[in-house]
C-alpha cells in the first residue's frame, strides 16, 4: 500500500540523510521526497511517499521517531486528508495541435508558463491520478519534452494533528 508520510524534522545538517539512510538500510524505497520550511524555522516539513505494508511501515515510522532530528511525524493516508501534487509539463506542440493542448489546459484549470513556438509549458496543481491523466493526454497532441512533478504532498482535514511538540 502506497503511505504518504509527514515529518516535523529539526533544520541540522544531516537529518535529512539520516532519514534517508533508514530507508536504504532497511531495503525500501522512497518513491518521492518533498522538505520544506515551516512557520517555526527550526523544523522542516518533509513529506515522503513510500510503499508497503501497514505493518511495516508501522515498524518505519517507529524507527523514524527514535531518530533525535525527528520532532513528530503522521502517516497522512491512515487519516482523513487532502493530497496535491504539482506538474510542470513543457510540450513541443504541432501548430495545427495547439488549440487542443490549449482547450486541454483550460479544461483542466492548468497554467499556461510559456507559450512560445518551440515549447509550450503548463504547471498543473491535483491528485496524482489527474496529473497522469493530464500528461497521457497531453502526449496525444505533442511531444512530451520534460516532466517535472513534485509528487504528493498531504494536508490533513479538520483539526490539526502534526504539530511540534513545545
Amino acid at each position: 500500500m502506497r503511505h504518504i508520510i509527514s515529518i516535523l524534522l529539526r533544520n541540522e545538517a544531516g537529518a535529512l540523510a539520516r532519514v534517508a539512510s533508514l530507508f536504504s538500510t532497511r531495503g525500501y524505497n522512497i518513491d518521492s521526497l518533498n522538505v520544506a520550511p515551516t512557520d517555526d524555522p527550526q523544523v522542516s516539513r518533509l513529506t515522503l511517499v513510500t510503499t508497503g505494508s501497514d505493518q511495516i511501515i508501522g515498524q518505519i515510522n517507529k524507527q523514524l521517531l527514535k531518530l533525535v532530528d525527528v520532532v513528530n511525524l503522521v502517516d497522512m493516508t491512515l487519516g482523513d486528508h487532502i493530497e496535491r501534487e504539482l506538474l510542470l509539463l513543457k510540450l513541443a506542440v504541432p501548430a495545427d495541435a495547439l488549440e487542443r493542448i490549449r482547450e486541454l489546459a483550460r479544461s483542466e484549470g492548468a497554467r499556461v508558463l510559456d507559450d512560445t513556438p518551440a515549447t509550450y509549458t503548463v504547471e498543473l496543481t491535483g491528485a496524482t491520478a489527474r496529473i497522469d491523466a493530464f500528461i497521457d493526454r497531453a502526449a496525444g497532441h505533442a511531444e512530451v519534452l520534460s516532466v517535472v512533478r513534485s509528487g504528493p504532498l498531504g494536508i490533513s482535514r479538520g483539526a490539526q494533528v502534526l504539530v511540534a511538540p513545545h
